[in-house]
């Protein structure tokens, strides 16, 4: 007898382990996932009885036996395949498949009933309305923040930062020491005013009288 196509398989993932059987299965939009109730598997409960056993005895009973048949019942057997159309019969109500583009998507978030379609082909109205909002919202913010002056109270002409000559450290134009490494900053202050250059720590220039910072 041919067996049975087993649908529903392109999204999720196989969580089963000796003990039973597992599966996952994810949205292929927003990839929220659901896990199957676990299924305890009786070869898998049948071999950890036969290992104890072994052990008693002091030996490996029927470990050989039990390991192929563990192998095949955990990847390709009648038991799992059964185990998988049962999980997929449990979470096939959480999922719509979109006629558009193929892709299983979750009935909560993903799927557009008005449409009967996925929101990537379909878009939610009313969350797109939210978020044209916010970018309206966001926009006109900026455009607010760059009508209002924000550099009125600074000078950009002036030099606002240098290095210190012996560390590379930053420092102030006015002042006289470095507050790195200690050593003497000499290197000459440019007037924002009249370019002429002043000895470091200077308060006003000697050419055009204007105050330093």
């Amino acid at each position: 007898m041919p067996s049975t196509p087993i649908p529903f398989t392109d999204n999720y993932q196989d969580h089963s382990s000796e003990s039973g059987y597992q599966f996952e299965f994810f949205c292929e939009r927003c990839g929220n996932g659901y896990k199957s109730a676990f299924k305890a598997s009786a070869l898998g409960m049948g071999g950890k009885a036969a290992r104890a056993l072994g052990g008693v005895f002091g030996g490996k009973l029927n470990e050989i036996g039990w390991s192929a048949g563990y192998l095949q019942d955990s990847t390709n057997s009648p038991a799992k395949d059964k185990a998988l159309r049962e999980a997929i019969q449990d979470v096939t109500p959480l999922f719509n498949q979109c006629h558009r583009c193929g892709q299983w998507v979750c009935k909560e978030i993903c799927w557009n009933e008005e449409f009967n379609m996925c929101v990537q082909d379909a878009p939610k109205l009313e969350g797109e309305i939210a978020a044209a909002q916010s970018d309206a919202r966001l926009e006109q913010v900026r455009d607010k923040t760059k009508r209002v002056d924000w550099t009125g109270d600074l000078n950009l002409e002036r030099k606002q930062m240098t290095l210190c000559p012996s560390c590379g450290a930053e420092a102030p134009p006015s002042g006289k020491f470095c507050a790195s490494c200690g050593q003497a900053l000499t290197a000459p202050v440019a007037c924002a005013k009249c370019g002429a250059e002043s000895p470091r720590g200077s308060k006003f220039c000697p050419e055009c009288g204007e105050k330093f910072a």
